[in-house]
């Protein structure tokens, strides 16, 4: 079982999961707890291989790809008796969360995309392929750093960098590779959820100043229903700790009015 932290508001309350990125974990989302546990219970996880799960249980090599990764966090709702819940993830956790749709969207009320990850660009798919070249001949710090500064590039976004280059020091170079490896498979991943509506009700957030990921999604709230964009100024690749204020009032109007529509729905 991955590890995992539970906030719990009342009983009668929703449940928001909070899925991080590859190299972070669940303290990316620091910044979001105060405000989210006075509406909501919470449910915080660290993927296997992050965070305090780098100590948890044991995954074969052969064993890594998005639908097991999907399945340790149905694993955990399971574990703790949540039939459904709305999800929070930023950057290479909203792949990871539009998974979870693809195989068990029962489990999903709505969902917060931040720093969304939709299609890749030209520089990233260099990124990815340079990676691929050098990922078992050097120290996997200094790529995930050459990754770090690409994506969140600006003065305004050395918080995020930093945050998230510390908590990649956790992962051991086997466990880097084995996650890095996922990225032969994200193109058609991408595809596929770029063409396929889930059906679930969406909120993009993400900065203006997110060069990498930003424009595809500009294009696909136009096509999907149930999904909306909001674009916060001044704000790089991980809007929930660069502007979280913005943030968290944006995101938790969102996910009120999910729960007070899925509650109607339901009486």
């Amino acid at each position: 079982m991955l590890y995992h932290r539970t906030i719990e508001h009342s009983k009668d309350a929703d449940w928001v999961v909070f899925i991080h990125g590859a190299g972070g974990s669940s303290a990316v989302w620091f910044k979001q707890i105060k405000d989210y546990k006075t509406h909501f219970n919470l449910l915080l996880i660290d993927l296997r291989g992050h965070g305090r799960s780098a100590d948890g249980p044991a995954f074969g090599k052969h064993d890594y790809s998005f639908e097991s990764i999907a399945s340790d966090v149905i694993d955990v709702l399971n574990h703790l008796n949540i039939p459904k819940a709305h999800f929070v993830g930023v950057s290479l956790g909203t792949i990871i969360i539009r998974q979870l749709v693809d195989i068990a969207p029962s489990y999903v009320k709505s969902i917060v995309f931040v720093g969304a990850i939709t299609r890749l660009s030209l520089k990233s798919r260099f990124l990815v392929r340079m990676g691929r070249m050098f990922k078992s001949f050097i120290p996997y710090m200094w790529l995930y750093r050459l990754f770090a500064f690409v994506i969140m590039p600006l003065d305004g976004h050395e918080e995020s960098r930093s945050l998230f280059v510390r908590e990649a020091r956790k992962l051991a170079q086997k466990e880097f590779i084995r996650w890095f490896n996922l990225t032969r498979h994200v193109g058609e991943k991408l595809k596929l959820f770029e063409e396929v509506d889930p059906g679930i009700p969406t909120l993009y957030v993400m900065g203006d100043q997110d060069h990498m990921f930003l424009q595809p999604i500009l294009n696909m709230v136009k096509r999907f229903k149930d999904q909306t964009l909001e674009i916060v100024e001044n704000c790089g690749h991980v809007v929930n700790i660069e502007k979280p204020e913005e943030f968290n009032r944006l995101s938790l109007r969102f996910l009120q009015e999910m729960s007070q529509r899925e509650a109607s729905l339901e009486a």
